[in-house]
């Protein structure tokens, strides 16, 4: 059975193991498998190839963020990663925690419905009204299994959580060891071995829903993901993001390095607001990520495969543009019929070409 989508240490394990190799004598901190030094190459990439392997750029953002991530694990404070949605916060985290402890796949998924059992622990209770509250009839939850291994925990969306769930994790933080009640002596006691360490996720967009209590963030160091800010630094994500989707998909396809940089061209000036050639351009009240981006290529790639010549069409391009920008609310709709009266005619006017095919296909914004 083909995976969809292979965890990080799997996806990436030649370059890990090529790390680890080269890394061998170097310091590391108590638990991790790489160094801070190897940590950060293998996320942001090397120049150079290591013990044979390139080690390929995977977060395409703030290389010093990145660093500043890998040195607040390596102390003993939480890191926090912060921003709108689709910045690749969850992939920084999974990144992190596949170099520091070799697995990824620890993770509590906030949700309004999540409970403490899912972040500490709960029990078995056919075992436990057999033999009473015992260690074997206890099963571990993530934070427990974090404790107990000395590996990274990754706390995906921590502020959809209710407080009362969020703040369980405040003396866990600060002293390091879990009470567990239900059993006596120094069973009841779990000290948190070396590695151990949360990474937590909370998008900026979320901030009413359950805003962290002062107590709690004082335990993580905040880093803010930022969108890409550089129109040509987008396109090569969606172009190199969209090859590796339709290779999975076992779909040969050329990228359309055109379509991929009006795409990221309108993304960036929808996202912030702002035209390079002084048009006005209304703001959005969804989210214009570049992960959205990648999806709206991708679905655009995909119709042109099963549906069209295998070129991306202008007129696709725009009605899966509308899916993204229709998610949050109909006013955008008008928006999005401002920015093609007024940027984009604007740069078919001035470059022709595919720019305007594109204003062309606004006929779509019905």
């Amino acid at each position: 059975m083909k995976i969809q989508k292979p965890l990080a240490e799997d996806r990436y394990k030649d370059e890990l193991a090529a790390l680890a190799e080269a890394d061998r004598n170097s310091r590391k901190p108590e638990g991790w498998r790489l160094s801070p030094k190897a940590v950060r190459d293998f996320i942001i990439g090397t120049e150079k190839p290591v013990s044979g392997v390139e080690i390929t750029k995977k977060f395409y953002g703030d290389d010093a963020l990145v660093e500043r991530a890998v040195v607040t694990l390596a102390g003993n404070r939480g890191l926090m990663l912060v921003g709108e949605p689709g910045t690749a916060k969850t992939m920084l985290s999974e990144l992190l925690s596949a170099a520091v402890c070799g697995c990824s796949t620890n993770t509590v998924q906030g949700s309004a419905g999540t409970t403490e059992d899912n972040i500490k622990y709960s029990w078995n209770y056919a075992m436990l009204l057999a033999k009473g509250p015992v260690k074997e009839a206890l099963i571990p939850a993530p934070v427990y299994t974090g404790m107990s291994k000395g590996m990274i925990t990754r706390f995906e969306e921590i502020t959809r959580c209710p407080l009362e769930v969020q703040d369980t994790l405040i003396s866990i933080m600060s002293d390091k060891v879990m009470n567990i009640p239900e059993l006596s002596g120094d069973e009841g006691l779990l000290f948190a071995a070396g590695g151990f360490n949360i990474i937590g996720t909370a998008n900026t967009r979320d901030k009413g829903v359950n805003e962290m209590s002062s107590a709690l963030k004082r335990r993580f160091n905040f880093e803010t993901v930022e969108p890409v800010k550089s129109a040509a630094l987008e396109a090569k994500i969606i172009r190199e993001q969209c090859a590796k989707l339709l290779a999975e998909s076992g779909i040969e396809m050329h990228a359309d390095n055109e379509a991929a940089d009006v795409l990221a061209c309108v993304f960036n000036e929808l996202r912030s607001g702002v035209s390079s050639l002084k048009a006005s351009v209304p703001k959005m009240s969804c989210v214009m990520s570049t992960a959205e981006a990648v999806s709206v290529y991708f679905q655009s790639a995909l119709t042109a495969e099963y549906y069209g010549d295998g070129k991306i069409s202008m007129n696709k391009l725009t009605e899966n543009l509308l899916g993204a920008v229709m998610k949050e609310s109909k006013d955008d709709l008008s928006k999005l019929r401002e920015y093609y009266q007024g940027a984009v005619k604007l740069r078919a006017e001035k470059f022709g070409g595919i720019w305007q095919e594109f204003y062309d296909s606004r006929s779509c914004l019905r």
